[in-house]
């Protein structure tokens, strides 16, 4: 109930992506736009002003020009004159200084009086001072000061801020209805995109659910727009093929491993019953049947010790430290413990084992896989019951190899002969008795131990398989111990 509840308020406090996408997407354009249109119309701002100055110079400065030629040569003003005010749109308006009086102008203002004008020059144009720009509340104008036939004089040009106010509006209102409309446009836009980034996402989702729901036939692999949701379906696909296969092998291991407990229990359930009704007052037949009651409940234990081993080995525990031993010595004691296949049943073990060997490794973890190696290529080797052994030098480290003649393995399950409770599919004889999980634990053991290892295989010409220990190191931090006990056991075992 509570994992329940637990689940429901984390949706509740989660936040869709889709959502956050396109808020993310809509907020950043509402914020661009807003941006853009400020600056569009403080440029345009700017822009128009600086504009308006440079027209009010240039109409100075040519109005300027027809004053210096009309007292050079007094000559009446040419209609140029009056036309500046058409060409820059501006006001011309040149006056005395003393008084105020019209000299010119391009209107019919001839004989007017501007007196507070000419004070507010006079008082404008300090000695030296050349020009003025003059910012008022509804015009920007721009004074020159110039002498006419001896008297002093000043040029003053303006406009209207009016129209300059009423484009601002109008600009800023067009500015307002383009980021509108851009505001709708991207909402529209981060909603499709948000969309199309989130739908793959979800659809991965649900098919991440399936296999959760223990449905492993669905295809991850797809290209998608994004690179990184093309990753991220590959390596759910080899997730979905490797949750696959654990779960097969799950299966597998639990029904190979019931059925291997269900043996043993049923053999020790029939021959306890034959002692207790047939065989009880038979010392020979009784102690036939108990033998085999031994023999089922070893097997038995054997099988429980093979598992716990393995899940030792895949949680990282149990095992012992690395040392430095001689492993010609060790290669030697575990095919001795062989010897009894030669004299019972015909097998050939054929050995190349060099002197002087050592490894740096936890020994009785490398002692129980080789001893399952070699039980591994007595199970399956060929008509000739031939298993070579060799440990040879390699480089400054050394490789062990057990070679046997069977009939190898297909290339399809080369990759698969190290899973767990893995059995070529065929029949035969096993004369080490073993559960299945022998490749299986060397595997671990050797992964753990940082030994690289691997098999060589030929259908109809047996297999190889070798393990590389590297070269010991000179100072290590565990110092050398003697070989174990000869009687010593290890897991007996190949797949």
């Amino acid at each position: 109930m509570k994992q329940q509840t637990d689940k429901i308020a984390r949706r509740r406090s989660a936040r869709s992506l889709n959502l956050i996408l396109w808020a993310t997407f809509a907020v950043f354009a509402l914020i661009l736009i807003a941006l853009f249109v400020a600056f569009l119309n403080i440029l345009f701002s700017h822009h128009y002003r600086e504009q308006i100055i440079i027209n009010l110079k240039q109409a100075s400065k040519e109005a300027l020009l027809f004053f210096e030629e009309h007292e050079e040569t007094g000559d009446p003003f040419p209609p140029e004159y009056f036309a500046l005010e058409t060409k820059y749109d501006v006001n011309v308006r040149s006056i005395y200084a003393e008084g105020g009086g019209v000299i010119f102008a391009a209107t019919d203002e001839t004989g007017e009086v501007y007196p507070e004008l000419a004070e507010m020059l006079t008082n404008f144009f300090a000695p030296g001072r050349k020009e003025a720009l003059i910012e008022g509340d509804d015009e920007l104008a721009y004074a020159v000061p110039f002498t006419l036939h001896g008297k002093p004089c000043f040029l003053y040009v303006w406009s209207a801020v009016a129209r300059f106010a009423a484009l601002s509006s109008e600009l800023l209102w067009g500015s307002l209805a383009t980021a509108l409309f851009s505001v709708v446009l991207a909402f529209v836009a981060s909603g499709f995109f948000a969309m199309l980034i989130t739908k793959p996402v979800s659809e991965v989702t649900e098919r991440a659910k399936e296999i959760a729901r223990g449905h492993y036939e669905y295809d991850f692999k797809q290209k998608y727009f994004f690179s990184e949701l093309t990753e991220l379906s590959d390596a759910l696909d080899y997730a979905r093929s490797e949750i696959s296969k654990a779960d097969a092998m799950q299966k597998e291991l639990i029904a190979n491993v019931s059925h291997d407990f269900r043996t043993p229990l049923t053999m020790i359930k029939a021959y306890a019953s034959m002692i207790r009704e047939i065989s009880g007052d038979d010392p020979v037949k009784r102690n036939a049947h108990a033998k085999v009651i031994e023999e089922e409940a070893d097997r038995l234990a054997s099988l429980v010790e093979d598992v716990l081993d393995l899940s030792k080995i895949r949680a990282g525990v149990g095992g012992q430290a690395p040392v430095i031993f001689n492993l010609t010595e060790l290669v030697y004691k575990i095919a001795g413990k062989f010897d009894y296949l030669k004299e019972m049943q015909g097998y050939k073990f054929e050995t190349e084992i060099e002197d002087e060997i050592y490894a740096f490794a936890d020994r009785g973890g490398i002692e129980q896989a080789l001893y399952n190696l070699i039980s591994n290529a007595v199970n399956y080797t060929g008509e000739d019951k031939t298993v070579h052994i060799r440990l040879l030098h390699k480089g400054e480290g050394a490789i062990f190899e057990v070679v046997d003649s069977g009939k190898g393995i297909p290339p399809e399950q080369i990759d698969t002969i190290w899973d767990r409770y893995f059995r070529m599919q065929e029949t035969h004889k096993r004369p080490v008795k073993g559960t299945g999980l022998g490749l299986s634990i060397v595997k671990g053991i050797l992964v753990n131990q940082h030994c690289p290892f691997g098999v060589q295989s030929e259908v109809g010409k047996g297999s190889r398989f070798w393990v590389e220990f590297p070269k010991p190191p000179e100072d290590p931090e565990v110092p050398e111990i003697p070989e174990g006990p000869e009687g010593e056991e290890t897991s007996k075992d190949e797949s």
